[in-house]
């Protein structure tokens, strides 16, 4: 199937665009100190996206080591939420006007609602379990926008030379020499969450390159137990936008395969979950899912 054919066939610009973005720069941070008067205007931002408020005071014990965890939650989300950051000491208007009484204490917003989430400190585990809950909460209620770093450190948002040659077979729309780039890499840094989205990505465009939408959707409906078929389609459907069906089919194939059959689906059903995103509402879904098919 030629590229144009490829491209005519099914729009896959929404997968290809996440392939081709740049990974956020080193330096790149998802923290924003508000004070009283910012704070009407961030709060306006949860219309778009979840917020995390922390209402802190370095006089609080265990303050700055919940922070600090806070702040690496954040990054790592990378704009699934923003994480709004109130010294209430330097701001105590605010404190007065949301009934503070003991801090640290950390507020989840959503459409400008207020959700408490917890006062104290948490360990990283904890922390992220109740904010996840908040991201499932706000998906329910249609609120996935994602937020731009706020702010970046401009020696450490130097290209990073580790993606140019997987950047340079992604824009020549040579996807298997850019999964090839991303592997070579990931030997380097097997958790490198750029290269192993970067793989993924690159990986379904290769595959979804060398197929016939019709066809393949046409086989998998009339053959439900063929693994192969069921692959291809749930490729198909995360490619074109819908990754709730493509990870149901995976699910429901796993509840009837075993042995080598169910590890094949399994890892594909993973690698599909990179192409979206780990800290999608609907990759986490597909993971509670997954773990009552398996168990």
């Amino acid at each position: 199937m030629t590229s144009a054919a490829f491209n005519r066939a099914y729009d896959l610009s929404g997968i290809k665009a996440a392939a081709q973005a740049k990974p956020a720069p080193p330096g790149a941070t998802w923290v924003l100190n508000v004070d009283e008067a910012s704070f009407e205007a961030v709060v306006g931002q949860s219309m778009k996206y979840p917020l995390v408020l922390e209402l802190t005071s370095p006089r609080a014990h265990g303050a700055a080591e919940l922070s600090k965890v806070l702040e690496e939650l954040a990054n790592e989300a990378a704009g699934a939420y923003l994480l709004a950051r109130v010294d209430v000491d330097a701001s105590p208007e605010i404190a007065g006007a949301l009934g503070v009484q003991a801090v640290p204490m950390v507020v989840g917003i959503v459409a400008g609602q207020l959700a408490p989430l917890f006062q104290g400190t948490r360990s990283k585990e904890e922390a992220n379990a109740v904010i996840q809950q908040l991201l499932q909460a706000a998906a329910a209620n249609g609120l996935v926008g994602r937020a731009e770093p706020v702010a970046i450190d401009p020696e450490a948002a130097a290209n990073d030379p580790r993606y140019a040659a997987a950047d340079e077979a992604l824009e020549r729309g040579d996807f298997a020499a850019a999964r090839d780039e991303f592997d070579k890499l990931l030997v380097k840094t097997p958790n490198d969450p750029e290269a192993l989205a970067g793989r993924a990505q690159a990986g379904l465009l290769d595959r979804l390159s060398k197929l016939d939408p019709t066809l393949v959707l046409a086989t998998a409906a009339t053959k439900p137990d063929d693994v192969a078929a069921q692959l291809d389609a749930a490729d198909l459907e995360v490619g074109t936008g819908r990754p709730e069906q493509g990870f149901a089919r995976l699910i429901e194939l796993i509840r009837g395969t075993s042995g080598d059959e169910r590890t094949a689906v399994r890892l594909r059903l993973l690698e599909l979950f990179e192409t979206i995103g780990q800290s999608d509402p609907v990759v986490l879904k597909a993971r509670r899912d997954l773990t009552s098919a398996l168990f």
